[in-house]
């Protein structure tokens, strides 16, 4: 089963939790916007290798008792039809959960099949994937779940969903639903609306509130602070798309208990976090948006000091904007957050010395992910690069397994990289590097490295030529806007035929440079789907020139 590579873009690192998702269709556009998730432009030409694994394992489930038996499906950055899904649903007599993050191809037909057939589902999730609405074709899926009895459902996420669900459906399944414990609404559920099914469900522990904002007109607003507070056992917020602060009190009750806060879609400024945040002494894991400012960042190091994941997006990823977020916000939740083991922080401006005070103050850190928005971007105070800062995060944090560098780094931080990074198994790099060197010290130094993603730096056929020796022990090395020439890339391939390079070229034109390199494993073997195999057009190919070579 092959993983859909990352898209080509200009930010870092930018996914919500894993390196950026894209789709494995012949149309391969990635996003680059600053908010993370699935590429706007799924794929029209699905790969078959959903649709292969499923039949190969109802071959092998030739008896109904192993049939009965498989009831969990996951899948990760897959293009899945709804034939996938109802053929799921018509095999699986005891299917019980289906997660699906960062997925595409599919509708509101599949989920149909998957809700009308599975009578003993727990967990169904959708999670950052895209859900295809064709008017013709659209299903009102919710009201496909049995409606007689009680249900099985323990988990229903499906904030990613953009068409509106039935809601007096979806309150009915909610109080059918007497195991439900995470719920997960999108942005058509309002705030009364939300309300009601609160009152249908006082035992969840995670809910995703939707809109969190007033979309129909009331005599009189329920007291949504009531009904969060019959909710005790929430530990879990998120959600808040279209947020009006005014709102934003309803939560106090559930506050004290709260172990995880997503504001990654609340863009709330730092009066309005404080508000929330000084009551959330238990949190461990923290999502916002860089709105909250430095400011924002001072309280919450004051306040949740039992803090383990946070993470700073941006509302503004243009290089040419002022950051609200600086090192100042990022050295005070070093010194407040100490038990702090991964971080995510999109900024505008950083030092060498905030850097180094978190490797000091965080040694437990086992993702550092620093994302400096721009080219090469110096340290703000003394201009040097900034080679000491994560040379510091390498040698004192001596848990880390996934790094993500940006800024002017020269080959000094790449050599740190390589001697000190031992345990790192994935290496995001952006605007970064100075020389072939640099990469080298990487591949030669890091025994554990499994994911190796390069945008926009200078290393070219030298550097790819250096990893030759351990290429086999990755999973995926991906090279975009680097200085590889497409002879080394066949060089490459010659010396590893059982790892797939492909070369992906926007350039109809290019004819010896390479815009994109991606090598990965895989069981299944080159793919069939590129231009040069489905006769694609010289229109085409002007778009997208893509080569395999295995």
């Amino acid at each position: 089963m092959r993983e859909n590579p990352p898209p080509p873009t200009t930010t870092p690192d930018l996914a919500r939790g894993e390196i950026a998702e894209s789709s494995t269709s012949k149309n391969r556009t990635g996003s680059s916007e600053p908010f993370p998730g699935p590429t706007e432009n799924p794929s029209p030409f699905p790969d078959q290798v959903l649709e292969n694994v499923l039949e190969n394992v109802l071959h092998f489930l030739s008896f109904r008792k192993d049939r009965n038996a498989a009831s969990l499906l996951h899948l990760k950055r897959m293009s899945v039809t709804d034939e996938d899904l109802r053929l799921v649903a018509d095999s699986f007599a005891s299917f019980r959960e289906l997660l699906l993050v960062c997925c595409e191809g599919f509708g509101t037909p599949g989920l149909a099949a998957i809700a009308s057939k599975c009578r003993l589902l727990k967990v169904l999730e959708l999670v950052e994937s895209v859900i295809e609405v064709e008017d013709d074709e659209e299903v009102d899926w919710v009201s496909c779940f049995p409606n007689e009895g009680q249900t099985h459902l323990e988990s229903l996420a499906f904030d990613c969903v953009e068409c509106p669900v039935n809601f007096e459906a979806l309150e009915g399944l909610v109080a059918r639903s007497p195991n439900l414990k995470k719920l997960r609404l999108n942005r058509s559920v309002s705030m009364v609306q939300l309300h009601r099914l609160m009152l249908r469900a006082p035992q969840l522990t995670h809910l995703g509130t939707g809109s969190f904002s007033a979309n129909e007109n009331v005599d009189q607003e329920p007291d949504y602070a009531s009904a969060f507070a019959a909710c005790r056992s929430l530990v879990c917020l998120s959600g808040f798309r279209e947020i009006w602060p005014d709102y934003l009190p309803a939560i106090y009750p559930v506050c004290a208990n709260l172990t995880s806060l997503n504001f990654s879609y609340a863009d709330v400024n730092a009066e309005q976090l404080k508000s929330v945040i000084c009551h959330c002494h238990k949190l461990q894991i923290l999502w916002v948006l860089d709105s909250i400012r430095d400011e924002g960042l001072q309280a919450v190091a004051a306040t949740c000091k039992d803090l383990r994941e946070l993470r700073v997006f941006p509302v503004d990823a243009r290089e040419e904007t002022e950051g609200p977020v600086s090192e100042v916000g990022f050295e005070a939740i070093s010194q407040g957050c100490r038990k702090l083991e991964s971080i995510l922080f999109f900024c505008q401006t950083m030092t060498n010395a905030a850097v180094i005070a978190m490797s000091k103050n965080c040694p437990d850190l086992v993702v550092f992910r620093l994302c400096i928005i721009g080219v090469y971007r110096p340290d703000a105070v003394t201009q040097e690069p900034m080679d000491e800062g994560f040379g510091a995060i390498v040698m004192n944090c001596k848990k880390l397994t996934r790094l993500a560098v940006s800024g002017l780094l020269t080959d000094r931080a790449f050599e740190y990289i390589g001697r000190y990074g031992k345990l790192v198994r994935t290496l995001s790099v952006a605007f970064a590097g100075d020389t072939d060197t640099g990469l080298k010290y990487v591949l030669e130094g890091c025994p554990n490295l499994q994911k190796l993603e390069i945008r926009d730096s200078p290393f070219g056929d030298g550097a790819l030529r250096s990893g030759l020796h351990h290429y086999y022990n990755m999973r995926f090395l991906w090279m975009s806007s680097c200085k590889l020439t497409r002879q080394a890339c066949q060089e490459v391939a010659q010396a590893l035929p059982h790892m797939v390079l492909e070369v992906i070229n926007n350039d109809g034109d290019a004819v010896d440079d390479v815009e994109i390199l991606y090598m990965y494993r895989s069981l299944d073997g080159p793919r069939n789907d590129t231009p040069e195999n489905e006769g694609a057009g010289k229109g085409e190919v002007e778009i997208e020139a893509t080569m395999s070579i295995g």
